[in-house]
């Protein structure tokens, strides 16, 4: 199927047939990676694997239960302490942190396809964003494997004349459990491996069981670049059992975790039966106010990318639009005709421009959502429905006439649904803005760099654009305020993340 197919409007693309390549990789065995092999669940137990464009079983994945957990983690717990890797030098991480890179770099076609049919994203977008990312990022946190530096100092301790050699130092922080979600699932993967890597600390990856393929394939290249047994383990299974096992498990030093807030909690909880270290960047609900001097179509354009990439489903999505009464009907007409030109469909169909969302249960929790708005008092200026077609499909969405009260205003819903709002006080929106038990992104809209610069500190997020928004960087710390999470990915802080801070003192 190619962009020249004459579909009728609004029609839904057939899916294309996978490369031979990646329909080899779908029809593999399904299993674990662990000490460095490829193993089968203990208790031989798969889940399914669905294209969430058509919701046909792709695959099968390896089901991980407590004897998986508990195998993957004393390998990690084996090769920090024992292994090569507890007295390799910084160069040789860093080495294998490129050579990791250049293999995606390789297989980055491959990887694109398996991102499109796990997740529905399209191919192009995994294409240019989620694999140039992660390849992109492994390379950035090579390079501080080498710079990890503690420092020295004077003391004013002890008797007149004693002498002391006082000096602080960055150490791995140990066992890491790591859990990423389904809208990023490569990138996300990247973005914890990476640092902790760089320090010198194991890991035991589970990526989400709606997800799990891209991180299959990683696991097989992160076998190939060399990295020594045990380094690096991948299981995958069902959240309630694994990745509740891991962050109960007394062999984690560390959990790192992307998803929602609710989940969220239950981790930050659960961790400190055993005081481990946390870090999450979870949910978001990320305003955008446009100030009166911005060009209406600049505006349109631009919240129609902040929340209509990825199908919405990512966490700092520009999900709550204000927009100053003496532009707002201009705006709304702009973005609400960008997302009805927008073409649904699969993610190998070259044409496609916003795939499905991941699952079912996504799907109906996004339309719930709409009709939610709707009985509350909503106006849908486009989409608000699901396409005819199997896949798990929600057209973009524009609702106005909304008000703070309304669950589509207050609640993350995860799908390609802005709630639009308009304002004339500027001190009355700052507020509306910061009315969210969120605090993970947020962006402002306007020509009067002055105006923004007073802005930006009155805003409760982690990150502020301004006249750009979902714009990330490896350098640039990425984390939320509130109940958006704790801990920032990202940069030197992601890298000390990853390591506690031991003091040392010497009498002389």
């Amino acid at each position: 199927m190619n962009a020249s197919v004459n579909l009728s409007a609004g029609a839904i693309a057939p899916q294309p047939e996978p490369s031979a390549g990646v329909a080899k990789f779908l029809a593999l065995k399904p299993r674990l990676f662990i000490n460095g092999e490829w193993v089968e669940a203990r208790s031989g137990k798969t889940f399914q694997v669905f294209d969430p464009a058509t919701g046909r079983q792709i695959g099968l994945a390896a089901d991980a239960g407590q004897e998986d957990v508990d195998r993957a983690v004393a390998a990690a717990r084996n090769a920090l302490e024992s292994g090569p890797w507890s007295t390799m030098k910084p160069a040789d991480r860093e080495a294998l942190l490129w050579k990791l890179a250049d293999l995606i770099d390789r297989d980055a076609a491959e990887f694109a396809e398996i991102e499109s049919l796990d997740n529905g994203k399209t191919r192009f977008m995994a294409s240019i964003v989620d694999v140039p990312g992660a390849r992109n990022y492994f390379r950035y946190m090579a390079g501080w494997a080498t710079k990890i530096e503690g420092t020295t100092m004077q003391t004013s301790m002890g008797a007149p004349g004693a002498k002391f050699h006082t000096y602080v130092v960055r150490e791995p922080v140990g066992v890491v459990a790591q859990i990423v979600p389904w809208n990023f699932p490569l990138a996300m993967a990247a973005w914890k491996l990476g640092p902790a890597l760089a320090v010198g600390c194991t890991c035991v990856l589970k990526p989400a069981e709606q997800t799990p393929l891209s991180a299959l394939k990683l696991g097989e290249l992160i076998r190939e670049a060399g990295f020594p047994p045990g380094v690096v383990n991948i299981i995958t299974g069902v959240g309630e059992v694994s990745g509740a096992a891991l962050v109960a498990h007394p062999g984690v030093d560390k959990i790192a975790f992307t998803g929602s807030t609710e989940v969220g909690k239950i981790i930050n909880k659960t961790a400190t039966d055993t005081l481990k270290r946390v870090s999450l960047e979870l949910g978001g609900k990320s305003p955008m106010i446009v100030l009166p001097d911005a060009d209406p179509a600049t505006v349109a354009g631009g919240s129609a990318g902040a929340i209509f990439f990825n199908a919405g489903q990512v966490c700092t999505a520009g999900s709550r639009l204000y927009v100053h009464s003496s532009i707002f009907d201009r705006v709304i007409e702009g973005v609400s005709a960008a997302a009805a030109k927008i073409r649904l469909g699969p993610g190998l169909e070259q044409a496609t421009e916003m795939g499905p969302l991941v699952s079912k249960e996504q799907q109906e929790r996004v339309l719930g959502f709409i009709e939610s708005g709707r009985k509350q008092g909503a106006t849908v200026t486009t989409g608000g429905e699901a396409p005819s077609h199997p896949g798990y499909f929600v057209k973009p969405t524009v609702l106005v006439d909304v008000n703070p009260d309304m669950r589509v205003v207050r609640e993350e819903i995860f799908g390609p649904v802005l709630v639009a709002q308009r304002f004339d006080d500027l001190d009355a929106v700052v507020n509306a803005a910061n009315d969210s038990p969120y605090g993970l992104a947020a962006s402002i809209w306007t020509n009067n760099l002055t105006a923004a610069h007073r802005l930006v500190p009155r805003i409760k997020a982690g990150t502020v654009w301004v006249n750009c928004h979902n714009v990330v960087d490896p350098n640039m710390p990425f984390g939320g305020y509130k109940q958006s999470g704790f801990g920032r990915e990202h940069g030197r802080v992601a890298v000390e993340m990853y390591t506690e801070t031991k003091s040392v003192c010497i009498m002389l």
